[in-house]
C-alpha cells in the first residue's frame, strides 16, 4: 500500500489524461463514501429530527416550491 507522501509524489509525474483518470475516479470514490455515510446516518435516526422539521415548516407554509 502507498503511503499518502507516495501518492502525492506519484500525481505531478502523470500524463494529462492519467490524472484525469485518477480525478475523475477519486470524485466517484468521494461520492460513493458520501452516500454511505448518508446512509448510515439514515439508518441510526440521525437525520429524522431534520425529516420532521422539514415536514413541520412544510405543513406550516414556510417552504418555498423547488423548481
Amino acid at each position: 500500500m502507498s503511503t499518502v507522501q507516495e501518492i502525492e509524489s506519484a500525481i505531478p509525474k502523470l500524463k494529462p489524461k492519467e490524472l484525469q483518470a485518477v480525478a475523475e475516479w477519486l470524485e466517484t470514490f468521494r461520492a460513493e463514501m458520501w452516500d454511505r455515510q448518508i446512509e448510515a446516518d439514515a439508518k441510526a435516526g440521525k437525520v429524522d429530527k431534520l425529516i420532521r422539521k422539514a415536514k413541520a415548516d412544510y405543513r406550516a407554509g414556510r417552504a418555498t416550491r423547488f423548481p
